[in-house]
């Protein structure tokens, strides 16, 4: 059940409505039904591996608090690690490790018979199964206490908003708002309304009408000139930050008016000034919790550079093959690892870039940012391919420009569709608040500023009912 469709306005609004009407215990056990219901609208056997990792994930919470020991507590932790992470691998990963296996015998002159499973990938298991560990470890860390209640419990992994594809929520911040009476107000209803607003702007507006032409340039199959693909990644670029950032500001804007309060995922990425603030900005969701579970886990920057280094490098590299089991991601991730330490190796040995740092110029500052995007730009190159053999032919077009005019004429389209976009992450960037832009402002602005949108959104929206990129995740 895709958020822009009819058919998820319809089944929002009949659950809205309800869950006005009850007390806190009975509005758990609508977002549980409703859960299932929009979770069991893709494929109902999905349901039963959602229900499978929340059973376990319930029952080794329960476990890990009983031990005295850390090792017991441990051994409770790692039933949910394998569980959990076997259930990803083996959905996600299983052909692409078969297939990997079959081309390396065949590289050492080994003929090894392939065993390939029509598999078919749950949505959003990346998410929930991520979401359902950090419940366990954060008990296994003392910071949490277990639920007491299966059903509440399944309320935290299952809830619709943000199941299938994010935030991440951390139990530390989800689990107490389950369990807390919620209090709905106008205010929240208002805010969750301008979250909604902004995030189907940003999907049905910006991205839908970019993705054509992104689909078109990355497509092609060869013969590409450096104006296809420089206009290719860019366009890219704001079609995935505005459909996977509209996705969580709808997300978070259906949850505030159901009284919880989601975390924030993306914070202008795109202003970003080096790797480790693009990663402070980009699917924070993610990042945090590979930074807190598994970069600190691994001796985070607490060894030598070396290992600091390396620590880096794998945890990007598994942060890249956490988004499909396609080798283009394993090389996006050991590009973003490889940025991170060049980024680290260059600050720590250059006291000019540490006091400029500290202390920059706005020259500096806007040299900086543009820097970072461009590099990011061909990250997203390499998220987006779909072979090898097109990572290479792309980049080597790079080096062979023709005319400035057709990208001229494509930005154009660019910024006709993105600019409000633009401008209200300038101004939250600004502000460094992470509220709806448009809220900060007097009434009558608001009104003109919502309605500009509103007019926009039926103009030139796409009602498709696309689905969303990180769906696939």
């Amino acid at each position: 059940m895709l958020f822009n469709t009819l058919t998820f306005v319809g089944f929002f609004a009949v659950v809205f409505g309800l869950y006005l009407l009850l007390s806190h215990r009975r509005q758990n056990a609508l977002l549980l039904v409703s859960s299932y219901i929009f979770y069991g609208a893709w494929d109902y056997r999905f349901l039963l591996l959602l229900m499978l990792s929340t059973c376990i994930d319930y029952a080794v919470g329960l476990m890990i608090d009983k031990q005295e020991t850390p090792e017991k507590r441990k051994r409770w932790l790692i039933i949910s690690l394998i569980t959990n992470l076997g259930i990803l691998g083996f959905f996600k990963y299983f052909n692409f490790f078969a297939d990997g296996l079959v081309e390396l015998g065949a590289a050492l002159g080994f003929t090894v018979s392939p065993v390939t499973l029509q598999i078919i990938l749950p949505v959003g298991v990346s998410f929930y199964t991520f979401q359902s560990m950090s419940y366990t470890i954060e008990i296994y860390r003392g910071r949490l206490k277990p639920c007491r209640s299966l059903f509440d419990f399944a309320v935290y992994v299952s809830f619709f908003p943000q199941l299938v594809a994010g935030p991440i929520e951390r139990a530390t911040h989800l689990v107490e708002q389950v369990l807390t009476p919620r209090i709905v107000t106008l205010e929240k209803i208002g805010s969750g309304l301008a979250l909604i607003l902004v995030g189907f702007f940003k999907k049905v507006v910006m991205a839908d009408n970019l993705a054509p032409t992104v689909a078109e340039i990355f497509n092609k199959g060869g013969n590409y000139t450096g104006e296809d693909v420089l206009v290719g990644m860019i366009f890219f670029a704001f079609q995935i930050y505005g459909d996977f950032s509209g996705y969580t500001d709808i997300a978070r804007g259906i949850a505030r008016m159901l009284g919880f309060d989601l975390m924030v995922n993306f914070r202008q990425p795109y202003f970003a000034r080096d790797p480790s603030d693009f990663w402070r900005r980009w699917h924070i969701s993610l990042s945090s919790w590979l930074r807190d579970y598994l970069y600190i886990s691994l001796g985070g920057n607490r060894g030598t550079p070396w290992q600091t280094n390396r620590n880096l490098i794998l945890t990007m590299l598994l942060g890249g093959l956490w988004h499909g089991a396609a080798w283009n991601f394993v090389l996006w991730g050991l590009y973003h690892g490889l940025l991170l330490v060049a980024y680290r190796i260059f600050s720590e040995r250059s006291p000019t870039a540490k006091a400029a740092a500290a202390s920059p110029s706005v020259v500096r500052i806007i040299v900086s940012t543009a820097i970072m995007f461009l590099f990011t730009l061909y990250g997203w190159l390499l998220f987006r391919a779909q072979s090898g053999h097109q990572i290479v032919e792309m980049t080597a077009a790079l080096g062979h420009f023709t005319s400035i005019k057709p990208i001229l004429s494509q930005l154009a389209k660019l910024a006709f569709f993105a600019w409000p976009v633009v401008l209200l992450d300038y101004i939250q960037f600004r502000a460094r608040d992470d509220e709806p832009a448009l809220m900060r402002f007097p009434s009558a602005l608001q009104a003109m500023g919502y309605a500009g949108l509103i007019i926009m959104f039926i103009m030139f929206g796409q009602y498709e009912g696309a689905s969303f990129i990180y769906f696939q995740f």
